[in-house]
């Protein structure tokens, strides 16, 4: 179980952690903040464990069996108990549908309730992958502004090329890159915008529960539909651990059976059927919860760290907002250097950085930064290195910007 200290047990260490083991790997002197991931201290891999053996020994062979297609009953009744309601209903365990994460649930629901050369509405900045994994569906992806009147614009334009948008992509809380939570006020008008033009959308709440500072997070799109032309995906992946490939979607139950009926699902059942009992016992004990609250403490510690190392210099040159939850610092720039010098800049001082531009259309250089997978001694000293080499005339950018 998770502790006082930043470890979330002795089993969470980087013994391993090595290229052909984990997805993506930096040379260690690279200090690297541009993916969405939990660090290794951070991922409880003495909790996990022992939920797995709690589930064998208690549901034996049915552990190992195919699950059931919607995914476990136990788990997806929990799930519903959590979510919002919005005066609308607390949802039922037949509205929810357990898959493998953002990533299966797009796919899923981008082969199965759209077709090819349909339209996908995106916002301006979004998530990166999400828009590849939709792209790959044969959908159009097309952006919109950040505002519900622009949304309604993208909407009548459409309708006017007779373009067919199958569904809009949205990311309210926490957004992935740039940290914003989307008021109550442009929640209301965006259902309302979805509902007058009868289109629906997915809502990604990847990052919904990691509140760090406390702030009252308004309903959720889904919440205010009422689960009704809206889709929302959450997951594991964040507040526990994506190696589980454990998330879920949340939309009206004629949509479930619909999704449920796709034959990747009637093939093999619930993508995640060991790990669904795992983590329901997880769940169920408050073992999760407790974890959640010891993950937002050291998030908080590690933004903090990020922010504090930037010194003044840097606000002089950049804008950002400190975010109030989720994963990310995003920084725009005032400056005369282009996005691609500010990666550049950092990588000589040893740092990596991700480009605003790989999240779509932005209006001034951009950079995203990643306070997740990083302890905060790291993250001071790599974000007063970057202040550094993108301020002082005496930095990584000289040559660059004070030519």
């Amino acid at each position: 179980m998770t502790g006082p200290t930043g470890r979330a047990g002795p089993l969470s260490h980087a013994r391993r952690w090595r290229q052909g083991v984990v997805q993506d790997v930096t040379a260690p002197e690279v200090t690297d903040l541009s993916p969405g991931y939990l660090e290794p201290a951070l991922l409880p891999v003495d909790l996990v464990r022992g939920a797995y053996a709690d589930q064998l020994a208690a549901f034996g062979s049915a552990a190992l069996s195919y699950g059931e297609n919607r995914g476990m009953i136990e788990l997806r009744a929990l799930l519903a108990d959590r979510l919002d309601s919005a005066h609308t209903g607390r949802p039922r365990p037949e509205h929810l549908l357990l898959t493998a994460g953002t990533s299966h649930a797009l796919h899923l629901i981008g082969t199965t309730l759209a077709a090819p050369g349909q339209v996908v509405l995106v916002e301006r900045l979004g998530y990166d992958f999400g828009r590849q994994i939709l792209h790959d569906c044969g959908l159009l992806v097309r952006e919109f502004g950040t505002d519900p009147d622009e949304l309604d614009q993208a909407l009548r334009r459409a309708a006017a090329e007779r373009a067919k948008v199958a569904f809009v992509y949205l990311n309210p809380t926490f957004h992935n890159p740039t940290g914003t939570v989307m008021s109550l006020q442009r929640r209301e008008r965006v259902v309302d915008v979805l509902a007058r033009h009868r289109v629906p959308a997915v809502e990604d709440a990847a990052y919904a529960e990691l509140d760090l500072d406390g702030i009252e997070v308004p309903p959720s799109l889904g919440a205010l539909a009422g689960y009704r032309g809206v889709i929302q995906l959450g997951t594991f992946a964040k507040t526990l651990a994506p190696g589980l490939r454990l998330g879920w979607l949340v939309a009206a139950p004629g949509i479930v059976e619909r999704l449920a009926g796709h034959g990747v699902l009637l093939s093999g059942g619930s993508p995640n059927h060991t790990t669904s009992l795992a983590v329901a016992g997880l769940v169920r004990d408050g073992d999760y919860d407790r974890h959640l609250g010891w993950l937002r403490v050291r998030l908080r510690e590690r933004r903090d760290a990020l922010l504090g190392g930037f010194g003044a210099e840097l606000a002089m040159d950049f804008d950002f907002d400190p975010p109030a939850g989720g994963f990310f610092v995003w920084l725009r720039s005032r400056g005369r250097h282009t996005e691609q010098d500010l990666v550049d800049a950092a990588a000589r001082v040893g740092v990596r950085v991700a480009g605003g531009s790989r999240f779509g259309t932005t209006r001034q250089p951009s950079i995203r930064l990643a306070y997740s997978f990083n302890p905060p001694d790291r993250l001071a000293t790599a974000a007063a290195e970057l202040a550094t080499a993108w301020t002082s005339k005496t930095g990584a950018l000289d040559g660059v910007f004070h030519q």
